[in-house]
């Protein structure tokens, strides 16, 4: 009986001592957290588990030492055996627990709170899924360890060995998917297509990447809902990403209007209302007519800013804007369905007068900058560049930037 005391007695004191000197160890480092951010993390991640750690580690060293006495027992074994059990546990969480401490630290040099971080964002999504990863394979390790020590399954492992082949084609086949997305969550890390608050549209939807791991993609919608998505989506189909090399984005505003409508002051309306607000960033404001069949023209307003966000509101203001200014200032150039009534044959008046053609002028040569998308500022020059291809012929040119018509072809 006093035996069975002492060895408890000599537990507690371990105990204490162990708990004694993680608490001294805990006020250094906090103290030297201080200077370092380093520090800082490790006696905020760290404390816990190392006291579980350590506690349990004297424990098993006092109750072996202090149980000579009873070696052979089933009791001792089966205590010992515990105690191991749990030494492996508060290892694998301490393992854990400083290498939660070592990402965060990485983390904390990379600011995603700032308008160009762009790179930042990328060493967050690689740093956060290399987490999720080492974590997985700490717990898978540190269970497979704890089996090993029941002898009944080391003496299974000359079986396992042998059949590994087998149980492996039927794990791969039985876990395609789970592989397969897997390492589609590990090429997304690593290949740079798309990071976490990354803006994206993704099955008709426009938001940003809130979460992202190693089985699936969490897009969070403009309107707050949460599109759930496997990894493997993000590399077997299509979608856009408006932020992988910049925030700033271009946007366009489309209308069709009557052809009497002045371009000209269109776009100079255009223009006024751009420099008028901060949301637009200075860099692209252009308005061109890109069509006109069917009785009526379509104009096409192209803006810029700083980010998704703001591009929309400024597509809404222009588009607001330029409806009121068309229908306050010009309304006569309101979209209208033209139709002749009357037989065509009749001598009517409007019909007898031939209208004079009038003199032709030749065009002017200079075109206003914000009428030119590919050109006329250095943002217009660099997407001429961008797009323009090789110069290896006119035919090209014109397949590239305009449209061909197969029938020049024939002639």
């Amino acid at each position: 009986m006093q035996s069975y005391l002492g060895t408890a007695v000599a537990a507690l004191a371990a105990a204490a001592v162990a708990l004694l000197l993680v608490e001294v160890v805990h006020r250094a480092t906090r103290r030297l957290g201080r200077r370092s951010l380093l520090m800082t993390e490790l006696a905020a991640h760290v404390h816990r588990p190392i006291q579980v750690a350590a506690t349990v580690l004297a424990v098993q060293f006092a109750v072996r030492f202090t149980t000579l006495y009873a070696i052979g027992s089933p009791g001792r074994q089966v205590l010992l055996h515990l105690l191991v059990l749990a030494v492996i546990a508060a290892t694998a969480w301490l393992l854990a627990a400083l290498l939660v401490a070592l990402e965060d630290t990485a983390l904390a040099r990379f600011r995603v709170d700032v308008p160009n971080n762009r790179h930042a964002r990328r060493v967050r999504t690689q740093v956060v899924l290399l987490r999720r990863l080492t974590i997985a394979v700490t717990v898978v390790l540190a269970v497979g360890v704890m089996l090993m020590t029941f002898p009944a399954v080391r003496g299974l492992g000359a079986g396992v060995l042998t059949s590994a082949g087998v149980v492996g084609v039927v794990a791969a086949l039985a876990a395609q998917s789970l592989l397969g997305n897997v390492f589609a969550g590990l090429q997304l890390a690593f290949s740079d297509a798309v990071r976490l608050d990354d803006v994206v549209v993704v099955e008709g939807e426009w938001g940003r990447i809130e979460e992202l791991t190693l089985s699936y993609v969490v897009v969070q919608i403009w309107d707050d809902r949460r599109l759930i998505l496997p990894t493997s989506y993000f590399t077997s189909t299509p979608f856009q990403n408006w932020t992988r090399t910049e925030a700033a984005v271009l946007g366009t505003a489309e209308f069709d209007l009557d052809w009497a409508i002045p371009v000209q002051a269109m776009r100079e309306e255009l223009r006024r209302l751009c420099e008028g607000t901060e949301l637009w960033d200075g860099r692209v404001c252009v308005l061109q007519v890109t069509d006109a069949t069917g009785g009526m023209i379509k104009v096409r307003a192209l803006v810029s800013a700083a980010d998704a966000g703001s591009l929309w509101d400024l597509r809404c203001l222009v588009r607001e804007h330029l409806v009121a200014w068309v229908r306050d200032q010009r309304p006569t150039a309101l979209p209208r369905m033209r139709a002749e009534v009357g037989d065509a044959s009749a001598p009517l008046p409007w019909q007898a007068v031939q209208p004079r053609r009038p003199a032709r002028r030749r065009p002017d040569t200079e075109v206003p900058d914000d009428a030119r998308v590919f050109g006329g500022s250095d943002d217009g020059d660099a997407r001429s560049e961008a797009f323009g291809g090789s110069d290896d012929g006119e035919v090209r040119g014109e397949v590239l930037v305009g449209r061909h018509d197969p029938a020049d072809a024939r002639r």
